[in-house]
């Protein structure tokens, strides 16, 4: 689900800022990226991420301007005396009378590196409290798009419910659809020869039963109760539905299986059933959005 959050805090360590956004993924990807020297407190804010978030790609991003002149800066020694030693060496070789100009030779790349920072309890204590409250933020905005998207899911399961209530009206005015079907395929084996009805009957009776499609009706509807059974019950929701829509989508595809040979009513019901498969394709696309 998208998201974002952007929290800024100032205290006497300095100024800290935090983005959090995601976009949709099939489960949790969390990307943290922080200045070098707070390398050391990655896994903290990861942790504190993974304990409210479960699905998602999410950038966590944190900015620290420092309070005060402190630096964690150090000197490259040896490249110092490396440089001061081939200064010396070319001043002598080429007999050329110059000092060393130390400004030019802290810009030389690596002179002056960061410091590999020490866990600090304080430092890292104010940085999971930013990103605990970041993402109470961040999960605020994520609800309010759920929400919405809530209200989309609903209203295209009402359509399949009504679909599979159609359907399931259907179903009865099939049956003789079938036996007219069946009585045309076998008089044009038969060549005009007379039919015995008993047998018809039977074998119309057998494709009833293998076209009968009111058990798939039946639990298409118990799907579509459990779908807003879980909206309602909310919380992680997102990996439940993607199940569901799967189960829903096998029904529907069972039922447009069993609906050919039956004239007219078939093709209503084939109408109703790409229908159904439609609803269902858009409430699985919409699921992926939610956790």
């Amino acid at each position: 689900m998208t998201g974002f959050a952007r929290l800024r805090r100032v205290n006497d360590l300095g100024e800290m800022i935090i983005t959090l956004k995601s976009v949709n993924h099939r489960s949790l990807d969390v990307h943290v990226h922080l200045p070098a020297d707070l390398d050391v407190y990655e896994n903290a804010l990861r942790n504190a991420v993974k304990q409210k978030v479960s699905r998602g790609r999410v950038d966590v991003r944190l900015t620290w301007n420092r309070a005060g002149s402190r630096s964690m800066l150090t000197l490259n020694r040896p490249l110092l005396e490396s440089w001061l030693a081939a200064f010396q060496q070319a001043r002598e070789y080429h007999t050329v009378f110059s000092e060393p100009d130390l400004n030019a030779a802290m810009r030389i790349p690596g002179m002056l590196t960061e410091a590999d920072a020490e866990p600090d309890e304080t430092l890292e204590s104010a940085l999971t409290s930013l990103a605990v409250e970041a993402v109470d933020l961040f999960n605020d905005s994520r609800a309010k798009e759920g929400a919405a998207l809530g209200v989309v899911m609903r209203e295209a399961n009402a359509r399949i419910r009504s679909h599979a209530d159609g359907m399931g009206e259907l179903r009865g005015r099939a049956l003789p659809a079938f036996q007219e079907r069946l009585q045309e395929r076998l008089s044009n084996l038969l060549n005009g020869s007379n039919i015995d009805p008993q047998r018809l009957a039977q074998e119309a009776a057998i494709l009833a039963d293998k076209s009968d499609i009111m058990e798939e009706i039946h639990r298409l509807t118990i799907h579509s109760e459990e779908l807003n059974r879980l909206l309602d019950a909310g919380g992680e929701v997102g990996k439940k539905l993607d199940f569901l829509m799967q189960e829903m989508g096998r029904e529907a595809n069972t039922i447009l299986s069993k609906t050919g040979g039956a004239g007219e009513i078939g093709l209503r019901l084939t109408d109703s059933g790409i229908a159904v498969k439609s609803e269902i394709e858009r409430i699985r696309e919409q699921s992926l959005n939610l956790e």
